[in-house]
């Protein structure tokens, strides 16, 4: 439980505005779109998004769409174990090269999803 309210901003992107908290994850899921995640890409400096942070990015945006919630960790890294053949350690290699600083500070974050108040990577 947060003892203190979010610190709001507004960002102005090319297709509208959209409001972050303090750490720069979007306050409404709806409003995402791949300006967002362009801004997030360069604030985090992660640089250009390529094919497989857009692989990523919309794999927790499908995930999401039909359940509700971001996904843990664990299942990005199913996921990318199965499409390239490798294992869990394989995949977070993948994941760590398209997001550095990880699953819930870049990926999340790119995706468009809430802050998350506790998490599990799994």
């Amino acid at each position: 439980m947060r003892t203190r309210p979010d610190v709001l901003t507004e960002v102005k992107l090319p297709g509208g505005t959209v409001t972050v908290d303090e750490y720069g994850y979007i306050t409404d899921p709806d409003k995402w779109s791949p300006d967002f995640a362009r801004w997030v890409a360069e604030r985090e400096e992660i640089g250009a998004l390529d094919e497989r942070h857009w692989e990523m990015i919309e794999f927790v945006r499908e995930q999401y769409a039909d359940h509700g919630v971001a996904p843990d960790q664990r299942h990005l890294l199913k996921y990318l174990s199965r499409k390239y053949g490798t294992d869990k350690h394989g995949a977070k290699d993948l994941l760590f090269a398209a997001f550095p600083s990880g699953y819930v500070k870049q990926t999340v974050k790119a995706a468009g999803m809430r802050q998350p108040r506790a998490w599990s990577t799994g």
